[in-house]
């Protein structure tokens, strides 16, 4: 049975990733997208990788997906036909896939005993880790303690990806980041289900992104997670309400700090470490017992990943809207094309050529 489930999931996919490939329309493009990174969580949870099957939907299936089709409703839906680009494209994948399958070939078979990381580090994580860490959760003890050094980088990174995003995009929004002299009324979607609806559910994702946030030590979960659900409610609050109704919760310069903040709680709890005689990143040195301590920085550090996570898909979010609006206000004023929210920028992704 798992085999056939496996094998269904994978046909699935492959039938995906070449409709992706194929099809014209990069709005149902998007779609298709969304769903590959919904059947990829599907297929890590039969492999046993439930926190990597969690970081996939989250974001693979759910922010990913939303933030394309902004990039959509800028520069339009339909792929303009450029045959040679085409076949640069194509000879491009064709060349990095075979590289990428002659790779394969040296690695041990999936599964296999006597490959070297169940030879040598997986004993030490499966049967130290608990005497060490205290936690239960073994991916959360990797993530967090063990490779703590390459966990930091992956926070740096995104942070950096988001100073890139904000480098490029904020000169030209740098207007529109400013309230806008709209009503609250107008500032809002048009559409009241979708406000009911909103209401609803954004308490809940935020209260899910707080148990997912400090449940990561006991089951899948963690600072990655938390921090793409949290910014999820706030988009979808943005998208439903309009741009300027987020911002008087979280303005665009709060979002900027808090992006930097959580990098430096993380670098911070290293420094801790080396003023206290430790290695960097030690987390037994911040407590007079070792694994109590190890507790605390995994906290601490789990803390920091969430929130700069958090800030930089907000802030990503900021400066797509804000270019959405700079778009509206280059197109004719007219009472039919007038765009009223970011959602309402969304809706008429369908409409535009490229």
């Amino acid at each position: 049975m798992d085999l056939l489930l496996d094998i269904a999931l994978l046909a699935l996919l492959l039938a995906t990733a070449i409709s992706i490939a194929w099809i014209k329309d990069l709005f149902a493009a998007a779609m298709l997208a969304g769903i590959y990174g919904l059947l990829s969580a599907g297929f890590f949870m039969t492999m046993g990788a439930v926190d990597v099957a969690f970081t996939e939907a989250a974001v693979g299936a759910g922010i990913s997906p939303l933030l394309i089709v902004m990039t959509l409703a800028l520069c339009g839906r339909y792929q303009r036909a450029d045959r040679a680009r085409a076949r640069l494209a194509i000879a491009l994948v064709a060349s990095v896939g075979a590289m990428l399958i002659a790779a394969t070939v040296d690695m041990p078979s999936f599964g296999d005993a006597n490959a070297p990381a169940h030879m040598h580090v997986a004993p030490h994580y499966i049967s130290e880790s608990m005497a060490e860490i205290g936690i239960p959760n073994i991916v959360t003890s990797v993530l967090a303690s063990y490779r703590g050094f390459d966990t930091f980088g992956e926070v740096v990174v995104i942070f950096t990806a988001g100073l890139g995003v904000l480098s490029l995009l904020m000169a030209r929004a740098e207007q529109p980041l400013q309230a806008s002299p709209q009503t609250p009324v107008e500032a809002q979607s048009r559409d009241i289900v979708l406000r009911v609806v909103a209401k609803v559910l954004i308490a809940p994702i935020m209260l899910y992104a707080l148990y997912v946030q400090f449940h990561g030590e006991y089951g899948p979960g963690g600072g990655f997670q938390a921090g793409v659900i949290f910014a999820v409610g706030f988009i979808l609050y943005g998208l439903v309400f309009g741009l300027d109704a987020v911002r008087k919760v979280a303005s665009h310069g709060l979002v900027q700090m808090l992006s930097a903040v959580g990098v430096l709680i993380y670098g911070c709890v290293g420094l801790l470490s080396l003023v206290s005689g430790k290695n960097f990143l030690d987390y037994g040195a911040l407590a007079g017992n070792p694994v109590t301590g190890q507790h605390v920085g995994i906290i601490a550090i789990e803390l920091g990943v969430g929130i700069t996570v958090a800030a930089v898909m907000i802030m990503v979010f900021y400066l797509f809207s804000a270019q959405l609006r700079v778009r509206s206000v280059q197109l004719p004023a007219t009472a039919s094309s007038a765009a009223i929210s970011p959602l309402d920028d969304l809706q008429g992704v369908e409409g535009r050529a490229g």
